[in-house]
């Protein structure tokens, strides 16, 4: 049994039928639509894709200054004058 991650569903051959009705009354809610009971895909918004693709960023940098941390006894003390 696969997970599905959002609040609505809808099976592939409803989808198909009018997709934009679909959207609209997803509103800002993410929407599975199945094919044979399991999760085909996600529809989702223009703004829930960007908030997504800015968490999976803000994901990023976090690893980044972790191991940036992990490394910072090979750091080089530098005066801000300096630069």
């Amino acid at each position: 049994m696969d997970t599905i991650y959002a609040d609505q569903t809808i099976s592939m051959s409803e989808f198909k039928k009018n997709p934009a009705q679909v959207l609209r009354t997803a509103g800002d809610k993410p929407v599975a639509v199945l094919n044979h009971n399991r999760p085909a895909f996600y529809m989702v918004t223009p703004k829930l894709f960007r908030l997504l693709v800015e968490e999976l960023a803000d994901h990023d940098l976090v690893e980044i200054a972790r191991d940036r941390l992990a490394r910072r006894h090979t750091a080089i003390d530098v005066e801000v004058d300096q630069i």
